[in-house]
């Protein structure tokens, strides 16, 4: 029978769970903030007449437009119209939505005509601990709430014990936001025939100050004559929408559940009542793998390979699934979400770059 000390651990672990989880993802409707950038007095780059703002705020609206028609999603935006919004803010929209995903669209525009091409950013590795700090008060307003103690079971959000289950989170949130980014680059490419600049990790504040997975697109330069024409033509607007809303949708799948919040409660007391010597993070990462498991999607295309290590650059353990007309090819099979990262990283030796772990639901 575990100690008192030991359940008190555990029983605050459980509530750190379901009151973290709950506070960075909304556990009902998928929720998206998408984010215009700049506005109003704030142009953003421009170019010939072009102007940044006013394309990102059409793509964001059509975004917005097509996401809106599934009843499970809801949007918020940080803006709709053609006004300023601080940086601070547009993150403080997000973090109080308490949102499930962050989507900020920009172009670029420099001196060169010569330059091109879409890239999107996410956050930088550097600056998680932003995020912590953020997170932790976010939390503290539940002190301001009347009989917090019986409210939140003793839950402190400035105790360092709970900040090691809050790390864990900004670790996957890192790892879910490079899987999005990748698939939106991935659209770029495959359905709007962009040239793609890759996916890139920088300490960009708007998105180290959401807590909560996100990403930076840069949807192409408004200074190159035939990019800028393109991104400002309606057509133009129009598709790289659609393939942002595809890559959307895709992570929904693969990423969102709304009933993780109570998977998690349930599997961890279980742990807890049967064998109070199990570690704190063993907890977390069978927790973490319960009822999910986790693939490396390296590849996809429309032709059937032959899963031999040969066609692979020498990987084994490659399975393939075919989604309509596409066939999507991953390596490994995980429960523990930190073997994959392992996986991903020896894909990613063996020139896979744009590989990233997709997560499956039993």
């Amino acid at each position: 029978m575990p100690s008192k000390k030991n359940t008190k651990y555990l029983s605050l672990l459980v509530l750190f769970f379901t009151f973290s989880f709950a506070f960075a993802q909304n556990t009902s409707k998928f929720k998206v903030v998408l984010d215009a950038g700049h506005g109003g007095e704030d142009p953003g780059a421009i170019k010939n007449g072009i102007k940044e703002k006013d394309i990102v705020l059409d793509v964001v609206l059509k975004i917005g437009k097509i996401l809106e028609k599934n009843n499970n999603i809801e949007v918020v935006y940080t803006r709709k119209t053609d006004v300023f919004i601080g940086l601070k803010e547009r993150a403080n929209i997000a973090n109080r939505a308490k949102a499930n995903l962050f989507i900020s669209v920009h172009c670029n525009g420099v001196k060169s005509t010569a330059a091109k091409g879409t890239e999107t950013f996410v956050m930088g590795m550097s600056r998680t601990d932003t995020n912590l700090d953020i997170a932790k008060k976010e939390n503290g307003v539940i002190f301001l709430e009347k009989d917090y103690n019986e409210k939140y079971k003793g839950f402190d959000p400035n105790n360092p014990e709970t900040l090691l289950g809050l790390k864990i989170l900004q670790e996957e949130f890192l790892d879910q936001s490079i899987s999005l980014a990748s698939e939106i680059e991935k659209n770029f490419v495959k359905n709007n025939n962009r040239f793609s600049r890759g996916v890139k990790q920088q300490p960009i504040w708007v998105l180290d100050a959401t807590v909560m997975p996100g990403v930076l697109i840069e949807l192409g330069f408004v200074s190159h004559p035939v990019e800028g024409k393109y991104l400002s033509s309606e057509s133009g607007k129009e598709e790289m929408s659609e393939s942002i809303s595809k890559a959307i949708l895709t992570y929904k799948n693969n990423f969102f559940n709304a009933n993780s919040v109570a998977e998690i409660e349930t599997v961890v007391i279980t742990k807890a009542s049967n064998d109070n010597n199990l570690s704190i993070e063993n907890e977390i990462n069978k927790t973490k793998s319960a009822k999910t498991y986790y693939k490396v999607q390296i590849s996809a295309g429309t032709k059937k390979l032959d899963t031999k290590p040969s066609n692979f650059k020498g990987l084994k353990n490659i399975t393939v699934e075919k989604d309509k007309k596409l066939y999507k090819y991953f390596y490994g099979e995980e429960t523990d979400y930190n073997a994959c990262k392992k996986k991903l990283e020896e894909a990613k030796k063996k020139g896979y770059t744009s590989a990233y772990i997709v997560t499956f639901t039993n």
